[in-house]
């Protein structure tokens, strides 16, 4: 805080050079998050979060194999709402400790998208598809459920491969803005710009 003494004694509080080059630079951090659209990222991320939720339902009616019983499909969506929702707050919420969660979160949900990844690849390279074998009455119920829960499955491996790749890119932009302004995480509350008279009472 810069302060300065006029000669009939009274006295002005300057405006904080220092404060003010932190505030310029917390108002850059925001420009340049926004700029990589970390709304849109986040609402993304929610959506295939919801998808991936709402596809493994019928999992549920189909032969039970490694992705049901590991329950890949329900951590994986609610991870993936959890790093869209986080990312979103930090549109809103520009700090460096915010970013600092968004990013934790975001390296979270990249690590378990590549897992949920190699678990639906194992999964369905064990489950091949079943051939139609007719029973007495005329039906493949076995050979269509089957089919059934492949091709689930393959949407959700998309679905997981989209969220990975939305990570990644996300992930990278948040380590690249904290590694630029991470040296003014400790910006405070700004003194303000406009000069306050202090005037010393009346000496006899």
């Amino acid at each position: 805080m810069a302060v300065a003494v006029c000669r009939d004694l009274t006295v002005q509080v300057l405006e904080d050079v220092n404060a003010a080059k932190l505030t310029d630079r917390q108002q850059a951090l925001r420009a340049a998050i926004q700029r990589g659209e970390p709304k849109c990222l986040g609402v993304s991320q929610v959506m295939l979060g919801l998808m991936v939720m709402s596809y493994s339902i019928p999992l549920l009616f189909t032969e039970v194999t490694e992705v049901v019983l590991l329950g890949v499909p329900w951590w994986s969506g609610l991870m993936f709402i959890t790093a869209g929702v986080v990312t979103i707050v930090l549109d809103k919420h520009c700090t460096m400790k915010i970013l600092r969660v968004c990013l934790v979160v975001t390296m979270v949900s990249t690590v378990l998208s590549v897992v949920a990844l190699i678990i639906y690849s194992v999964d369905m390279g064990k489950n091949p598809a079943v051939p139609c074998v007719k029973d007495p009455d005329d039906n493949c119920e076995q050979h269509l459920a089957a089919r059934l829960g492949r091709g689930l499955k393959t949407s959700l491996l998309i679905f997981t491969l989209a969220q990975t790749a939305i990570s990644a890119v996300l992930c990278f932009l948040l380590f690249r803005q904290r590694h630029g302004f991470g040296q003014y995480s400790s910006l405070t509350t700004p003194v303000p710009a406009t000069s306050t008279a202090l005037i010393p009472p009346e000496l006899n």
